[in-house]
């Protein structure tokens, strides 16, 4: 299992969100570079980046603060957040991202979502953001009718790289992660499935990879990772 230690930026600086509500960001490091530099000395071999005010706007917002961690960055950074179209996937992945996420794109227009993944193998993966097991799109301000499993089917044998599925509800509340529903999806399709969204402690990467069924291919570490909750080295360890 691979660990993706977020940050999630706003206004240009690194914060975390409770629920993923705008109102409720806390800022941890006004130099996303200086954070970026942070995890990859923690033993970190991938990233997971947000463009919180793009997710809002519907366009990418924060390219100076993105910039500036790839600038650094050596390990590989995957970035969700506004990307809609072929050009923002185009100029970001033309930029150094290693994978872009698209999330909102997913259920307002699959059929970019598949053409996006077909022209770039493997750096197209799929956002899904659940609450009470239904889709949210628009920085989670909407949710829909669709449940995160059927939009995960829709997407299988298309080549997307891998899907990361958000449990909204928990999201920075350190509640502990959605096992079950990780793994409805990862037993429902081919595609590599991330977890996201409250992990509290290393007991929830043990669990991740302990439970029956197909294998979770990754989990993103977020406020815990931040408050101290998690240690870096036995969360790899855990994770290995």
């Amino acid at each position: 299992m691979k660990l993706y230690p977020a940050i999630d930026l706003k206004d240009g600086v690194c914060v975390r969100l409770l629920r993923g509500e705008m109102t409720s960001a806390t800022s941890f490091n006004d130099d996303p570079a200086d954070q970026a530099l942070r995890l990859a000395a923690m033993g970190f071999e991938a990233l997971h980046v947000v463009d919180l005010n793009g997710a809002f706007a519907g366009h990418s917002v924060n390219h100076n603060a993105v910039s500036s961690i790839l600038d650094v960055m050596m390990a590989p950074v995957q970035l969700g957040g506004g990307i809609r179209d072929m050009n923002g996937v185009e100029r970001w992945l033309d930029a150094g991202i290693s994978r872009v996420i698209l999330g909102t794109a997913a259920v307002r227009n699959p059929a970019f979502v598949k053409e996006a993944a077909k022209a770039f193998p493997g750096q197209v993966a799929v956002g899904i953001d659940a609450r009470d097991g239904l889709v949210a799109v628009q920085g989670w301000a909407e949710t829909t009718d669709m449940h995160a499993v059927d939009l995960a089917r829709a997407f299988e044998g298309c080549g997307v790289a891998a899907i990361i599925v958000t449990d909204i509800a928990r999201d920075g509340l350190k509640t502990g992660v959605n096992v079950d529903l990780t793994g409805q999806l990862a037993d429902a399709v081919s595609i590599p499935i991330i977890a996201s969204g409250g992990l509290k402690n290393v007991g929830d990467i043990t669990a991740l990879k302990n439970r029956a069924g197909k294998p979770i291919a990754g989990a993103i570490l977020g406020r815990a990772l931040y408050d101290g909750d998690i240690d870096p080295a036995a969360a790899l360890l855990a994770a290995r």
